[in-house]
């Protein structure tokens, strides 16, 4: 039960947006960690199983190309990190890159975590840095260290909601740690993967005559890829909801559910452009393979392809820059501006009461199993659906007359 209202007196609770200059500093924080999964990743379940099926002499350019971005994006990931710390540890606004640097390793679980970060952020650019080399990239190690460095820059992302101190409850910590790991895993392969895709668009990874075979292998492998993390970014979410949100009506009276809001919103745009792809852009790729077709038209589905994820990409940095914004709790800010209606006078807003957490009980569960059960259904539905839609599309085009070229 909360506290009672009539025995506290409060100020009326301020809950800021936030300075701009933080939502974007962590902001090159998540961008660097995530997009450095999302590269890897893509190189180690789509791009690379595309290309050596469809284009063995492209593997070494398509691996060395996204590895250079990963190494890049590894590194530029360690100043990234540091100066989210520097700003943290500065009390005036500003930067104390001493005392982030001292922070990592300090002894304190928050230390550990920090420099694990860090560390294995250069650890896995330091992996995949050799396949820049196409030499490298053609040779045995490449799977190894694509793998090793997929690991290692997991960990790294991961690191960043491992918990700094010891749980109370380790079940529901270690659940909660879980549903975040999901959540930002996801977002990394399925965000990552999109930048890493529009770089294979750029001329010269691909030779033009094997050119529509490995788009067409190589998307819709993606597809899968970006499907299963689509539903993992969705059942976290909802759990994250339910954790911090009481009600439609707290996503248009608090700060926090406005924000929420807004990224739902953004994410739905991302949902629509992926939709676009899987079932109107995807068939026509896989048709026009299928069937031999060298019409302008194939041209055309594969330029408007990279201009789609292009917009994709802008909305995923977009959405990572509003995330920052998330502070605190829809559920505890409107508890904290019913305290305020009922009080007489202030005190602190430090001292501002809180709610307990949400306990999960068994309709939680039911309710949780059923929402899993039915996003795994409709995302496996929707690829399988598009699969089909791609072969009809094939099966008419042998059967009718070919159009003139």
């Amino acid at each position: 039960m909360p506290p009672a209202l009539t025995s506290l007196a409060a100020a009326a609770p301020s809950t800021p947006l936030g300075p701009f200059v933080d939502s974007a500093v962590a902001w090159t924080t998540w961008v660097t960690l995530m997009g450095l999964v999302g590269l890897i990743a893509l190189a180690v379940l789509s791009a690379g199983p595309a290309a050596a099926r469809t284009a063995p002499s492209a593997l070494a350019a398509v691996t060395a190309r996204l590895a250079r971005a990963a190494a890049v994006v590894g590194v530029l990931a360690v100043p990234a990190v540091l100066t989210d710390l520097a700003h943290g540890a500065s009390h005036g606004g500003g930067y104390d890159y001493s005392a982030a640097w001292d922070s990592l390793y300090d002894g304190s679980n928050a230390g550990r975590l920090s420099g694990l970060e860090v560390t294995l952020s250069l650890v896995a650019a330091a992996l995949v840095a050799p396949l820049a080399v196409r030499s490298v990239a053609a040779g045995r190690a490449r799977s190894w260290l694509l793998g090793a460095g997929l690991v290692a820059s997991s960990v790294a992302l991961g690191t960043t909601k491992f918990p700094t101190k010891t749980p109370a409850d380790w079940g529901r910590t270690s659940f909660e740690t879980l549903i975040w790991m999901l959540h930002l895993l996801g977002g990394g392969i399925w965000l990552g993967g999109l930048a890493g895709l529009l770089l294979l668009a750029a001329p010269g990874a691909i030779p033009a005559v094997e050119r529509r075979a490995f788009w067409s292998m190589a998307i819709r492998r993606f597809s899968v890829s970006a499907t299963s993390c689509v539903a993992a970014i969705t059942l976290s979410g909802l759990f994250l909801y339910w954790e911090h949100v009481d009600g439609l009506s707290q996503l248009v009276t608090t700060m926090y559910g406005r924000v929420l809001g807004v990224k739902i919103l953004i994410f739905g745009g991302l949902l629509l452009l992926g939709m676009f792809n899987q079932f109107w852009l995807h068939p026509r790729i896989d048709a026009a393979r299928d069937e031999g077709d060298q019409r302008p038209l194939v041209t055309v589905l594969l330029r408007r392809f990279p201009l789609v994820v292009a917009v994709e990409v802008l909305l995923g940095m977009t959405l990572l820059f509003v995330a920052p914004f998330l502070h605190g709790s829809a559920r505890n800010q409107a508890y904290q501006a019913q305290v305020a209606e009922q009080s007489a006078t202030a005190v602190p807003a430090k001292k501002l009461p809180k709610l307990a957490a949400k306990q999960v009980g068994t309709d939680t569960w039911v309710w949780g199993t059923a929402e899993t059960v039915a996003v795994v259904v409709l995302m496996a539905g929707g690829y399988r659906l598009s699969g089909r839609l791609a072969g009809r599309r094939t099966a008419a085009a042998v059967t009718s007359s070919p159009l003139p070229s």
